[in-house]
């Protein structure tokens, strides 16, 4: 049996991970500012991390969301208090297009409503709902275009209300910071109003943070820098650390009922060690002060290089905007200074997403490689 040939893959194998780098077979070291698509949000190996799941896989790794986990609740307390969404309740799954599919799911069935708004740019998932709210038709099939979805660009306040006003829109979804869509942050004014014009019109409002949350943005999530309260928030990516996870936090008001919402996989033993495990990390080691200060420091020192058209983000989910498409940079960086970046949908925008514990030292290093990536004939010349 042959692999179905989806993925482009670079002719490199990491065999181990430690903190910022990953290793191939050979000892090369290849420093990662990407986390595999920015889930690796407490370093590679942790000890802790690899402890807890070693004593967990050790005990119960799975069983059925039809008995007990007394670790559920044990993640659930520990993230409403790191997060300051202690009210919210928790319903956990395996991944964030999971996540989203279920904050759609439940929206819907809030509202008895199915119409949907997006935003340009925006990426939700791959599954049937969450992919009909992501702006890319290259990977909706014929059966996913059945869902009444509008989409509006990224800060459009009056489209928002004139469509929300027709009176059938169920939520309104949006990325904390649009991440695929090349690191765009919506405007706070614009954030701040979309919970009450959701409300007036009898809305939803879906938070996705699967990308921008986890302390990814400096604070735990990244509508936390205005002042927002949605209905739903959706996590997943760095939750885990590698481990699959995810989170949908729903309001108190919304109330479940049996049987509305269900997973296989979702919230395990295993899992929940996993998440229970990145969070200690991220309290224990101050993750959130040091991606603002390791954040800041790059934003300034990537905005004063002027090696770029245009530099956005917050703490640590930057975007590097170019002129000409950045395939070309991001092969020289891997290949000539062992170092992995992101691309976006945007062909001319490279990301990078380095884990939350990175080292002052290792930000120099990524500065210095696209210094040099980016002006060879500088290099050459010393």
């Amino acid at each position: 049996m042959t692999l179905f040939d989806v993925y482009s893959l670079y002719p490199i194998e990491p065999v181990r991970g430690q903190g910022s780098y990953v290793y191939t077979a050979t000892g090369e070291r290849y420093l990662d500012f990407y986390g595999g698509h920015a889930v690796i949000s407490i370093g590679h190996a942790h000890p802790h991390y690899v402890r807890k799941i070693s004593e967990q896989v050790g005990k119960i790794g799975f069983y059925s969301n039809s008995v007990q986990n007394p670790l559920q609740q044990e993640l659930a307390d520990k993230l409403g208090r790191l997060s300051g969404l202690d009210d919210y309740q928790l319903f956990l799954v395996s991944s964030g297009a999971e996540a989203n599919e279920n904050a759609l799911k439940l929206a819907s069935f809030r509202t008895n409503r199915n119409r949907v708004i997006a935003f340009r740019g925006a990426f939700h998932g791959r599954t049937s709902a969450a992919v009909n709210a992501t702006d890319n038709e290259a990977i909706k099939a014929p059966i996913n275009r059945n869902y009444p979805i509008t989409f509006l660009e990224l800060d459009d306040l009056e489209g928002v209300r004139r469509e929300l006003a027709k009176g059938d829109v169920a939520a309104v979804i949006i990325e904390g910071i649009q991440g695929i869509g090349g690191i765009h942050i919506p405007d706070a004014a614009f954030l701040e109003a979309l919970p009450d014009l959701c409300h007036e019109h009898g809305a939803l409002l879906i938070l996705d943070e699967v990308q921008s949350g986890y302390g990814r943005s400096g604070k735990f999530f990244a509508f936390q820098h205005s002042k927002v309260r949605p209905d739903i928030v959706t996590v997943a990516k760095g939750m885990g650390n590698g481990f699959p996870i995810g989170g949908v936090l729903i309001a108190p008001e919304l109330e479940p009922k049996s049987g509305m919402l269900g997973t296989t996989f979702g919230g395990s033993h295993l899992a929940c060690a996993a998440g229970i495990a990145v969070l200690d990390v991220i309290e224990a080691e101050g993750l959130l002060e040091n991606t603002k200060t390791q954040g800041d420091y790059l934003l300034q020192a990537l905005r004063e290089s002027g090696l770029f058209t245009e530099v956005r983000g917050e703490g640590l989910m930057i975007g590097l905007q170019m002129e000409q498409p950045i395939g070309e940079l991001r092969k020289r960086l891997l290949f000539d200074y062992h170092v992995f970046t992101g691309s976006a949908k945007d062909p001319n925008t490279i990301r990078l997403l380095p884990p939350l514990n990175v080292k002052r030292e290792e930000c120099e290093r990524i500065l210095e490689a696209l210094q040099q990536a980016l002006n060879p004939e500088e290099v050459s010349s010393h």
